[in-house]
């Protein structure tokens, strides 16, 4: 990396989206904030909306990756019903927040999103079973050409680009598998494979095997970005999903809870793992170094030598809570005003991390891998009211233990 960014003591470094449909916005808005920071990522990767957020940036040069931010995530918010700020019909409080999420719910559902998915109407009840429009109820080909439209895909298959890496699942096999520009050569139909969750949206056929959204066996490529990230890393994870929660006191917010578990990160698991891999990475370097130089030139040393190649990893963790209500079908409630809350609070929440210098500095040898989590610093209940200025008017907010 470059001595001038905030970044250069990492050998690379990754951003990660997870799946989350219209909550999409919050990986924006915290794109946002890396980019006024200069942090830019050498490698994109994505699930489902996260996989078209990350097109979008790997796809365009430096200063028109948030201006295609926007671009997008206006066209595809800009049906009805757009009151803009104030659309919520003059009531106040959690039964305005309701309506408001309602109407927003009830138009997607009606009329789609612009430049993204279209329903299919009455027509696909009679439509031959096995054909495309008989497995999903709405039709996502305007996406194809919005895609085109903000991604340049020239640009992110060069060589010299940034890597990027998309997950989706084979319909067939239900094999998880990633598409790879250093691997593939990408283009729209790769980038809406990741993101075809049915039933509502259709399978993607590449060359002759059909897929499915990445989501359905992992919701976040996290795992793949630590299994497979070369030298000391520095991986920026933006989810969707909180992991915990609050017990549910209604149907809605049982249906929030059951989605937010079935498609949060599990961070922890994946973090614990990467750990367990360079405990025995330790224990078989002690077990080489025990063994007397002169044995040491065997094809089961060289071979043993080449799995304890080492390195660290910094991660910085930005997890989506909203204040007040939502909904459980916050993923799929594609209104305008809601889309910029969305931006907005990811943007804000970036920033307030990024603020921090913790991350910049690689952990020691020995602990292979820092966390840091915004959440964290909050505590976890905020969504249920924490007085986030209180928060901030105490004193700075201490970041996590490294290594939890």
């Amino acid at each position: 990396m470059p001595s001038s960014t905030p970044d250069y003591r990492y050998d690379q470094t990754a951003l990660v989206f997870q799946g989350g449909g219209a909550l999409g916005a919050f990986q924006a808005g915290a794109y946002e904030a890396f980019h006024e920071l200069d942090v830019e990522p050498n490698w994109y990767a994505g699930i489902s909306i996260g996989s078209v957020n990350a097109a979008i940036i790997a796809g365009n040069a430096p200063d028109e990756r948030v201006p295609m931010l926007r671009s997008f995530w206006n066209l595809v918010t800009s049906g009805p019903p757009d009151g803009g700020d104030n659309w919520n019909l003059g009531i106040s409080g959690v039964y305005g927040a309701r309506a408001a999420s309602v109407l927003g719910t009830a138009a997607s559902m009606l009329g789609g999103a612009p430049g993204f998915f279209k329903p299919r109407g009455p027509a696909q009840f009679f439509a031959e079973p096995g054909s495309i429009d008989a497995v999903s109820f709405y039709d996502t080909a305007p996406l194809i050409e919005t895609l085109k439209s903000h991604v340049d895909f020239e640009r992110l298959n060069h060589p010299k680009a940034a890597r990027v890496s998309l997950g989706a699942v084979e319909v067939e096999n239900g094999n998880f598998v990633y598409f790879d520009n250093r691997e593939h050569t990408m283009g729209p139909e790769h980038v809406m494979a990741s993101g075809a969750l049915p039933p509502g949206l259709p399978w993607i056929e590449i060359e002759g095997v059909k897929y499915w959204d990445g989501g359905l066996v992992s919701n976040t490529p996290l795992a793949h970005v630590l299994r497979e990230c070369r030298g000391d890393a520095l991986v920026f994870e933006v989810d969707l999903f909180p992991a915990r929660g609050a017990l549910p006191q209604t149907l809605i917010d049982v249906e929030e809870r059951r989605k937010d578990i079935v498609y949060s990160s599990r961070t922890r698991m994946n973090t614990d793992a990467f750990r367990e891999r360079h405990a025995l990475k330790n224990a078989l370097r002690k077990v080489i170094e025990s063994i007397p130089e002169e044995d040491r030139d065997t094809k089961e040393i060289r071979h043993a030598r080449r799995l304890i190649a080492n390195h660290r990893v910094t991660l910085v963790h930005l997890i989506y809570r909203h204040d007040g209500f939502i909904g459980a079908s916050k993923d799929y409630e594609f209104s305008r005003t809601s889309m910029l809350r969305h931006w907005q609070q990811g943007r804000a929440d970036a920033a307030e991390i990024l603020a921090h210098d913790c991350w910049r500095q690689p952990p020691p040898h020995d602990e292979a891998i820092a966390v840091y989590d915004l959440d964290h610093t909050r505590g976890l209940d905020e969504r249920h009211g924490m007085d986030r200025i209180g928060l901030r008017e105490q004193h700075e907010p201490k970041m996590p233990e490294k290594g939890t």
